[in-house]
């Protein structure tokens, strides 16, 4: 499947600029760090959803498409896909705006799910939404 490269999709959630103490041994952003700025949008969008805590109980798919390098800012967008009784699944892209030029790539999907949390850490229905 071919997708638009254009533009992200989603709502920008986490946007964050890529540094030197964030390479791998080849220079480039490393992709555990790439990964972690998408979880992190997951658990905001879907701790929004859920109006609570959220834990992060599968990632489903993780495609890295292109390298992220130093300088870049990486955006990292998110929309739900679904929502089922205690889980918010997903749809993360990550983007990089090159350093210092108004190229945008995307650089990494996937999709994450997310579970609601109650105070004692068992998994709690999500809120019907109003949408």
């Amino acid at each position: 499947m071919i997708e638009d490269e254009e533009h992200p999709s989603g709502e920008l959630t986490v946007r964050i600029l890529a540094m030197p103490a964030d390479r791998n041994a080849a220079g480039d952003i490393f992709g555990g760090w790439v990964m972690s700025q998408m979880d992190l949008a997951a658990g905001i969008r879907g701790a929004e959803r859920a109006q609570g805590r959220v834990a992060t109980v599968a990632v489903e798919t993780l495609a890295f498409r292109r390298p992220v390098k130093v300088g870049d800012t990486l955006c990292v967008y998110s929309s739900i896909e679904k929502v089922g009784r205690t889980s918010i699944r997903l749809k993360i892209e990550a983007w990089a705006r090159r350093y210092l030029t108004s190229e945008r790539v995307k650089v990494t999907e996937g999709v994450f799910v997310m579970v609601a949390l109650d105070e004692d850490g068992k998994p709690t229905p999500v809120p019907v939404s109003d949408d």
